[in-house]
């Protein structure tokens, strides 16, 4: 099986959503370390801040709760490409994404709604709208999901249902896609270390430091997949348990068992 570092020398490029913290980050930091020839797109409402001298990044500015801007940042995408970086194979990267805490529709509707614009649509339009180049290029889509994906979770409803749509839309994707020079990657990370929590309303300490996993581990984990050839990776022993467990038991009864856990071990957490 090749390395991480040797398939990364056939990529030329990467398009990434959310580069400037957590994941998306870690993505970036270790991607040039693996291959400093590459060139990163990067979309998100922040430019990433990134101390590396051999970084080729270009920040395309979008929100990606709005469509028009998921347009807007894909064209310029592509002619940049087509000036800085013609040929080579291509690596997608859906990472942007956001949950909330608390009995729907907490914290507002409107929030709720904004989540699946970009946990779900987002992904849906810049991928399709990337796809004919990907083909034509070849290289892989790895899509960010979590271990939320595998089981109802009250008290996260729609964070988790955006997540099951996610891993079953790559897994899809991926098997229409066979034959091509181009696949896909659901990743299924459970609590990390990330700004996550805090954005879904939950104090720092929600989750037990042994529970929680360093973005860099995810990210070597979510590479050492894309080198194998693998089209799902649920990153951690104990976060394959728990995907294993929530996806063999009735879906009721794993409702109900992940709701007695959110409320338990979260409910209390929720900033005030």
């Amino acid at each position: 099986m090749p390395s991480p570092r040797e398939v990364l020398q056939t990529f030329t490029a990467v398009i990434i959503t959310g580069g400037s913290s957590g994941l998306g980050k870690s993505f970036i930091e270790l991607l040039v370390k693996l291959n400093p020839a590459l060139r990163f797109c990067n979309l998100s409402r922040t430019k990433p801040d990134i101390k590396v001298p051999e970084l080729k990044l270009r920040h395309f500015p979008c929100d990606l709760s709005q469509p028009q801007e998921i347009e807007r940042a894909a064209g310029e995408i592509e002619a940049h490409l087509d000036a800085a970086s013609p040929t080579g194979r291509l690596l997608l990267i859906n990472n942007s994404g956001f949950g909330s805490y608390g009995r729907f529709p907490e914290p507002a509707l409107p929030h709720q709604l904004e989540m699946l614009d970009v946990n779900v649509r987002a992904v849906v339009h810049l991928t399709g709208l990337l796809l004919p180049r990907l083909k034509a290029r070849g290289g892989a889509i790895v899509n960010i999901a979590s271990t939320a994906a595998f089981q109802p979770t009250a008290y996260m409803a729609t964070y988790g249902a955006s997540k099951t749509f996610l891993l079953h839309w790559s897994l899809a994707l991926n098997e229409e896609l066979r034959g091509s020079d181009l696949r896909t990657l659901a990743v299924c990370p459970g609590p990390t270390a990330t700004q996550f929590f805090r954005r879904a309303g939950l104090t720092q300490g929600s989750v037990a430091d042994a529970l929680s996993m360093p973005c860099e581990t995810v990210v070597r984990m979510s590479l050492r997949a894309l080198a194998s050839g693998r089209s799902q990776v649920v990153t951690g022993w104990k976060n394959r348990v728990s995907a294993l467990a929530g996806s063999l038991v009735p879906k009721p009864l794993a409702a109900r068992v992940a709701a007695w856990v959110l409320a338990r071990y979260r409910l209390k957490q929720v900033q005030r």
